[in-house]
């Protein structure tokens, strides 16, 4: 993916085979996001970890998505940007409508789940 300017991550490795996504990302450290989200000690807020699983199955399968369902969602650690290299992003989906996606993720820290996803994504 494109780094568009003061994104917050970068995806340096994309892998994608028969419903399952691997991905290793890089948080921006220097994001805008991370002024007020805590001044002194920064961490990537919660919805942007929801954020990331969306953008990333976007650009993956070249489509508009928007949650219409979050059946589990689970925050379990911090990622703090100034201490973290690469965040790893596992993703598992299937089409289970005509518009729908059903998806299960999570983002992991240095071997550390940070972030558990259970939803539905509907393809605009």
């Amino acid at each position: 993916m494109p780094a568009k300017n003061d994104a917050l991550f970068i995806v340096s490795k994309l892998e994608h085979n028969n419903g399952l996504i691997g991905a290793t990302l890089n948080i921006n450290k220097h994001c805008d996001i991370f002024k007020g989200h805590f001044p002194g000690q920064p961490v990537v807020p919660g919805a942007c970890m929801l954020q990331i699983v969306k953008e990333v199955l976007e650009e993956t399968l070249d489509t508009s998505l928007r949650l219409k369902k979050a059946d589990h969602l689970k925050f379990i650690a911090m990622i703090g940007p100034e201490n973290t290299q690469a965040i790893q992003l596992d993703l598992s989906y299937k089409f289970v409508a005509e518009a729908d996606i059903d998806a299960v993720a999570r983002l992991i820290n240095g071997g550390v789940v940070c972030f558990k996803f259970q939803g539905i994504f509907a393809r605009e």
